[in-house]
């Protein structure tokens, strides 16, 4: 089963490579770049501390980034120890050298979901629910694009940054 996945994981990756990559080669390097550490998604949310009427909503997004980061980086990572796919796929070349060799599941796509989801349930502005999911799932797709992520590991990924946003909101 982790060879059938991992190939057609693979083909996908490399269909990526071949047909969508060019133009918008830096567009994606500088905006995956921009979630590492969870920097974007943590600057954002500490942004939002500063604001009074919608500080508890900064509060809930960094307790969602800090339980993906447990759940994610603690404890599936290392247990999982999935490799990155130019690892396994010697035609697909990275965008991004990443010395991680830990591949699911995606923390920048957790970390993006995990924040974004709490933002779209709590912040009063309609216009931003929607583009904020929409960041949340380029920055997947930019895990993908970049050539360092299966598409299982961001959808795992994503799936986990929406339990932490729930369990923020819960906890609420």
């Amino acid at each position: 089963m982790y060879t059938w996945l991992t190939q057609t994981e693979g083909q996908i990756l490399l269909w990526i490579q071949e047909q969508l990559r060019g133009s918008l080669d830096n567009l994606f390097i500088c905006y995956t770049q921009l979630g590492d550490g969870g920097m974007l998604w943590i600057l954002l949310s500490l942004l939002l501390l500063g604001h009074p009427r919608i500080r508890k909503i900064g509060y809930l997004s960094l307790l969602a980034l800090l339980l993906g980061f447990i759940m994610n980086n603690l404890l599936l990572k290392p247990w999982i120890d999935r490799l990155r796919p130019w690892m396994d796929i010697p035609m697909l070349l990275p965008l991004v050298d990443y010395p991680h060799f830990h591949s699911f599941p995606s923390g920048h796509t957790c970390a993006a979901f995990a924040a974004s989801i709490v933002w779209a349930k709590k912040l009063p502005w309609k216009q931003l629910k929607l583009t904020v999911l929409l960041l949340a799932a380029l920055m997947g797709f930019s895990r993908l694009y970049v050539g360092v992520h299966y598409p299982s590991d961001v959808l795992a990924r994503a799936l986990i940054g929406s339990l932490s946003s729930w369990l923020s909101i819960r906890w609420d």
